[in-house]
């Protein structure tokens, strides 16, 4: 983000203030740190996840909102519309529904031995169920089976991992804040029980998750600084159009592959944008 608006002559420190809160997937501190924020009477918040988006927008109706690597921005209830966002949000959104379908195609490529494949993701959040939809149609005709696992915190992934955790069975983890504010334990039980496992979010890959494929996010937030240049310019959320992902990556973790005893076809290692030895 500081790349796109330090392009644009915007310089923390000199012609712009920029006040950072992490909230690490926690729902009550992204509260409390929105409403400090808002507080402060800023003239653009950036919000990153559904989980964080969706808090901001219920505190606040007319600061300006530009938000960044969300799921289905529409189904969501951000935006009216990817064209008209009509709100004070607008932004860039992350994956649409049809990479649940790339992540059981790239599990099964990896692991052609897996007949089972359980689906991590967080139920209450509309793009991870339009994930979950598409792995389950493209498992049928990949004559594969979904298991959907849903979770809302520590003790049900690591309840849900170790209820599927037998021979032949693969994992996706869908994005979400839950599953990637618990990146280490879920990288932990996949290893433990030794499941071929795909990731929405190359922090998984290079945490020692075996496969990876999404956007990439550098590009995403890159990418923002254009917004939230036009907004302190004085452009309003509701005229400018939600974007989609332009870039996109796959990350290989060959250590990860070696340990399970896999063999990473040579395509996939030359499609892959970065192989992690």
């Amino acid at each position: 983000m500081q790349q796109g608006l330090q392009s644009l002559g915007w310089i923390d420190g000199r012609n712009i203030t920029i006040d950072y809160r992490w909230a690490s997937g926690n729902p009550d501190k992204a509260l409390a740190f929105a409403r400090e924020l808002i507080a402060l009477a800023p003239d653009v918040i950036v919000s990153s996840s559904n989980q964080v988006t969706a808090i901001v927008q219920r505190e606040t109706s007319t600061i300006p909102v530009v938000f960044v690597y969300v799921g289905d921005p529409v189904g969501s209830g951000f935006a009216g519309s990817l064209a008209k966002p009509d709100g004070n949000l607008t932004g860039f959104a992350n994956l649409e529904n049809s990479a649940g379908g790339k992540w059981l195609e790239f599990c099964c490529e990896i692991a052609p031995g897996v007949k089972r494949i359980g689906f991590l993701f967080h139920p209450d959040a509309p793009p991870n169920v339009g994930f979950y939809r598409a792995a389950e149609a493209a498992a049928a005709s990949l004559g594969r089976e979904v298991v959907p696992l849903p979770v809302h915190n520590p003790i049900e992934i690591e309840r849900g991992i170790s209820d599927i955790a037998k021979s032949n069975v693969g994992l996706i983890v869908a994005p979400h804040a839950v599953t990637v504010g618990n990146r280490a334990l879920i990288v932990g039980l996949a290893s433990q029980y030794r499941l071929p496992a795909v990731y929405s979010d190359r922090d998984f890959a290079e945490s020692g998750g075996l496969v990876s494929f999404g956007t990439n996010i550098v590009d995403l937030f890159q990418r923002s600084g254009a917004y939230i240049d036009r907004v302190l310019k004085g452009a309003k959320p509701a005229d400018l159009p939600v974007q989609l992902p332009t870039k996109f990556e796959l990350v290989v973790n060959l250590r990860t592959a070696r340990e399970l005893s896999l063999n990473v076809p040579a395509i996939m290692l030359m499609r892959a944008d970065e192989v992690i030895e």
